[in-house]
């Protein structure tokens, strides 16, 4: 069963610079709802930082101090700069042996890697079973292209450009997961194929955001939200005892055509709101949209839905599914969903179509309400 509706409606490069610039408006708005919802309350603390996957980073949290919350704070900071280091594809950090460096070298013999790499790998390889095949960390070779083209269409809008067919092609046949080969026991990574490349973008940033609230659950916080570059994990309440305020943002409102800013302004607690879309990370072509997430079974950038919504407790499992639904047309996304949640998983969803359409699962609507 579903519900429809149609809706009215480090060093940054230009498309950092873009998404950064994103984040921080959706931040700062998502600021101003939970002041208003929250004003009165004198242990309420929040700050910011701007380091971790190119984007904008927001931490509220219930303390009785703001020493307390700082604690945490900088505890949250550490984690994910950690994170965001490690899992890195493109940059190289001091003393640190990234998934670059993994991409360089896999190929030609075993690479030791942090426990944190080899855990983020298994998890990849997880989703890829989860999500038949439509989130697949082995497909950086061609990722890289489209990332390649995306950049420097972004730098110089007028010779935006395709990659070649040919390119894509050769580069699809270095993408098969069963060429990585994970020895947990020598917490090594191998390439089995020396082509194949590395691209956890679907998963890295889910997955960080729920390892950071696990150091704060850790730590015995009860009451925070942590807002990194719009993926949502809510930890329990907010300290007055009502949800959290997390609006799903409106793509027509971010490209200037809808006067409504959000989607759907839900509430959330002790759960994970993500959102992909292709209003963040995109280039344009001869007048059409190219996003960031691309088709496997086609080596072309999806473009079925404006964004998808997942709603589910573990923020690395809500941006796979969010990364494989925005690939997937609704019915076969809603199948995908089913057997997911066959398997005892509670996940919801919601689709914007390039129509304004929305399209939800049967309890997405129920789960947020203010009702609640």
């Amino acid at each position: 069963m579903s519900t429809k509706k149609t809706f009215p409606h480090a060093s940054f490069s230009v498309l950092r610079l873009r998404k950064f610039c994103l984040a921080l408006g959706a931040c700062l708005v998502l600021t101003v709802c939970l002041l208003l919802s929250g004003c009165g309350k004198k242990n309420r603390y929040q700050d910011q930082f701007m380091d971790v996957f190119d984007t904008v980073s927001l931490v509220i949290g219930y303390e009785g101090n703001e020493g307390d919350f700082q604690k945490n704070f900088k505890a949250v900071h550490k984690r994910l700069q950690e994170l965001h280091q490690l899992f890195d594809v493109y940059d190289d950090y001091p003393g640190v042996q990234n998934l670059k460096y993994v991409n360089e070298n896999a190929g030609t013999a075993p690479v030791k890697v942090d426990p944190e790499i080899m855990a983020l790998l298994k998890f990849g390889k997880e989703i890829y079973e989860k999500t038949d095949g439509e989130v697949n960390i082995a497909y950086g070779a061609v990722l890289r292209i489209w990332h390649d083209y995306r950049e420097a269409g972004i730098a110089n809008p007028e010779n935006a450009s395709l990659p070649e067919e040919t390119a894509l092609l050769e580069a699809s046949k270095h993408c098969n997961i069963e060429d990585l080969v994970l020895d947990e026991e020598n917490s090594t990574v191998y390439f089995q194929d020396p082509e194949l490349r590395l691209d956890v973008g679907g998963i890295a940033k889910g997955w960080s955001v729920e390892r950071a609230a696990e150091l704060l659950e850790e730590a015995g916080a009860k009451h925070y939200l942590l807002n990194i570059g719009g993926n949502l994990r809510a930890i329990g309440k907010r300290g007055d005892g009502k949800r959290w305020v997390c609006p799903v943002e409106n793509p027509f409102y971010v490209d200037g055509q809808d006067e409504e800013q959000f989607a759907v302004a839900g509430e959330i607690e002790d759960t994970s709101l993500v959102t992909s879309g292709d209003y963040e990370r995109f280039y344009v072509v001869n007048g059409k949209r190219y996003a960031h997430i691309v088709d496997p079974r086609t080596g072309m950038p999806a473009d079925r839905h404006r964004s998808v919504s997942i709603l589910t407790k573990d923020s690395g499992l809500a941006d796979g599914l969010s990364t494989a639904l925005f690939i997937l047309d609704v019915e076969e996304g809603k199948a995908l969903l089913k057997k997911i949640q066959d398997s005892g998983a509670d996940v919801e969803a919601m689709w914007i179509e390039p129509d304004g359409t929305q399209d939800y699962t049967e309890n997405f609507l129920r789960k947020i309400s203010a009702d609640k």
